[in-house]
């Protein structure tokens, strides 16, 4: 596993992270990966962090609480071996979000709790609109938690690459996360890995294997589990994120599985700005695997450049994009 640093935050992180949102298990409607098994999700945390990934990111909605539990048993007794973000703004996906002073303080307090420790690496501000970053007594409510030492550093998960460059310059944060894969390239397109890379902030790529589909083992006939958040996209979305992968794996030369999980994985860590990226990680298995790509190093520059000139002509989106 290759380290990164945080922007100019100091923090080293390992280039391939821990997303956490499937292991909370299912939520209500379609808003999870489906039901999960503890044991399971605990020895692929575990996993995880023997095959060298050290950056763990959740939120107090990924199970409604749980994937924070499930990352405080794990690491229990080595907190200061693992770096953790998580995030504020929503406790479920029930309600909205509430992203006042009081209900930020009270969701770092209560993510504290449950992950078993006295401070968060990162809290993140999850989805926020753009009335909310500008007003300054929710950034001063985050920089009384740093001030108080319960965060050592803070940030914005954005809904879309255009939000996050938006947020960027709107709100100065010194880390930022958004989509960014083979199929979502837009975070290079708009400016914004440009924009993080000029201020020396922190870029956390989300859904680098898009969704599961960048390994090229979906197809038509996949069947996803109840609860799991892929069975409500459109139809033509799914279809055009199966073709799409195929053609993109074909031109890197990767066959689907893990290979092309690798290859996905090994895209994002191409771009320098990147800090680190978050696959979903479910069993140890793809703990395994998705450390692996942290070993091999960026992609070979043609495959870079076959990736974005199919891009260029082509529009992987057939209804807007979902964030996490």
């Amino acid at each position: 596993m290759r380290y990164r640093t945080l922007g100019s935050t100091g923090i080293l992180v390992s280039e391939v992270g821990f997303g956490a949102w499937g292991i909370g298990g299912r939520t209500a409607g379609n808003t999870s990966y489906g039901d999960t098994d503890d044991t399971q999700s605990l020895a692929a945390l575990r996993k995880a962090f023997e095959c060298g990934m050290t950056f763990f990111d959740t939120s107090g909605a990924y199970g409604d609480g749980h994937s924070e539990e499930l990352i405080g048993r794990a690491f229990a007794g080595r907190r200061q071996d693992v770096v953790i973000a998580t995030k504020a703004g929503y406790d479920n996906w029930t309600r909205p979000p509430d992203f006042s002073p009081q209900a930020i303080e009270r969701s770092a307090e209560a993510s504290l709790r449950r992950l078993g420790t006295d401070y968060l690496d990162v809290l993140q501000l999850h989805n926020p609109p753009s009335e909310v970053l500008a007003a300054g007594d929710v950034r001063e409510a985050v920089e009384r938690l740093v001030a108080a030492g319960k965060v050592r550093t803070w940030g914005i998960s954005a809904k879309s690459p255009q939000m996050a460059l938006e947020a960027l310059q709107q709100a100065q944060t010194p880390l930022i996360q958004a989509n960014f894969n083979m199929m979502d390239v837009r975070a290079l397109t708009s400016g914004l890995l440009d924009e993080v890379a000029g201020r020396g902030t922190a870029f956390i790529a989300r859904t680098p294997l898009c969704f599961g589909f960048l390994s090229g083992t979906i197809d038509r006939r996949t069947v996803f589990l109840a609860g799991d958040h892929r069975g409500a996209w459109p139809c033509t979305q799914l279809d055009n994120w199966i073709d799409g992968a195929s053609d993109l794996l074909a031109a890197v030369k990767a066959s689907p599985g893990r290979e092309g999980v690798l290859v996905a994985l090994r895209f994002c860590l191409s771009f320098p700005a990147v800090s680190t990226t978050i696959p979903g990680i479910l069993r140890q298995a793809e703990a395994e695997t998705n450390a692996l790509a942290g070993s091999l190093g960026p992609l070979p520059p043609g495959a870079v450049e076959a990736v974005l000139a199919i891009n260029r002509n082509r529009e992987f989106f057939a209804a807007p994009v979902r964030a996490s």
